[in-house]
């Protein structure tokens, strides 16, 4: 009997600014993005809830992000 080979681990990601002090930061997976799906956590509670969002309301909201239309936070 063959057994699947185990699924990889996911990849997450969390933007350069972040650094490494442990900031008020979201992690990011890329990888589903084929399949028109980004999930978002909280990089300080990784076993917390995950939001899922749709590839285009991702992209919208990094567009609005990087243009300054939420203000400084």
């Amino acid at each position: 009997m063959n057994n699947p080979p185990p699924a990889p681990e996911p990849v997450w990601r969390k933007s350069s600014y972040s650094g490494n002090n442990g900031g008020e930061c979201i992690e990011c997976r890329t990888d589903l993005a084929s399949f028109g799906k980004v999930p978002v956590r909280d990089s300080k509670c990784a076993d917390g809830p995950i939001l899922t969002f749709t590839t285009a309301a991702f992209s919208d909201f990094i567009r609005a992000t990087v243009a300054g239309d939420f203000g400084t936070v």
